[in-house]
């Protein structure tokens, strides 16, 4: 049996969804043919790639090296295939704006390769808050921003979104709510709760808990996300946290597990943005041309 992309495709939409019912759905397809494509993966690989839990579906050791592997294989399929009016020949010097949030989990793994498919281009990176992004992207200091879409204000602004990271509640292993049947607000509620300040994090937070009967118990506030992940893991209390940012294991190397919740949850999307009716120089063009590329956006 050989590899095909049409299962790579499956098996990072099933590990970043975390579940195969919305990889599914991301993908507009039958459960039954990611499970099916996962299987046969993992027939090929030799390794089983997934654990299955009454949670969802964690990524096992090969699973998270394979992982790997597979979007630098999507990533070669993209710069092999792309559109003929973005080249390598590219010139030019792009000054991009990030949030911490993205600096720190997405970006640089695709500004390394942005570097090696557009060698003449000069990436200047500034790494800000949202406000000041959303400033310099309206007075013309920075060309285009990669940021947290889903807390852009300003309707002066262009998004378009690149993925949609689920939050789910993060709990250190053994603990009792991994052996409840359905969570939600109100099981959440009742535990102590570490509340993340980074990027606007407690106001979304505080966004849609406002919506339900409920209210969080805070016992610590902190913009550290390695905080979070020791506090978590150790016993201090749980929190409701995005993918893009969850690792399983803290720094004393304890293991944190996520539930999804049955209440709706909000995603943190991450994306693209520029001031409206800008006009694109090559350089922000070749830019949107490979993030589109590498989340299968059309052209």
């Amino acid at each position: 049996m050989s590899l095909s992309l049409r299962q790579i495709r499956y098996f990072i939409a099933t590990a970043e969804a975390g579940q195969v019912s919305q990889a599914a759905v991301n993908l507009a397809i039958s459960q039954s043919a990611v499970t099916t494509a996962i299987k046969d993966l993992e027939d090929i690989v030799g390794a089983p790639l997934f654990e299955r839990t009454p949670h969802g579906m964690e990524l096992t050791p090969a699973g998270r090296r394979f992982l790997s592997q597979a979007y630098e294989i999507l990533q070669k399929v993209a710069e092999a295939t792309q559109v003929d009016h973005v080249t390598s020949a590219v010139k030019g010097t792009l000054s991009i704006a990030t949030t911490y949030t993205v600096m720190g989990y997405f970006l640089p793994f695709h500004i390394e390769r942005l570097r090696r498919q557009f060698p003449g281009i000069s990436f200047q990176l500034f790494e800000l808050p949202r406000e000041s992004v959303e400033e310099g992207l309206l007075s013309n200091r920075y060309d285009i921003a990669v940021m947290l879409t889903s807390n852009i204000l300003n309707p002066e602004l262009t998004t378009e979104k690149l993925l949609s990271s689920q939050r789910r509640l993060w709990v250190p292993a053994r603990h009792k709510l991994l052996s409840s049947g359905s969570i939600g607000f109100k099981e959440v509620a009742e535990e102590d709760y570490i509340m993340l300040t980074l990027d606007e994090a407690s106001h979304t937070s505080m966004k849609y808990w406002s919506q339900t009967p409920y209210l969080p118990r805070i016992t610590l506030r902190t913009s550290s996300v390695e905080a979070v992940r020791s506090l978590v893991a150790n016993g201090q209390g749980v929190a409701i946290l995005s993918d893009m940012v969850h690792r399983p294991w803290s720094l004393e190397g304890r293991r944190i597990e996520t539930i999804v919740l049955h209440d709706a949850v909000p995603s943190m999307d991450v994306g693209l943005a520029w001031r409206r009716n800008v006009e694109f120089t090559p350089a922000m063009q070749a830019f949107r041309s490979y993030f589109r590329r590498a989340f299968h956006i059309p052209e």
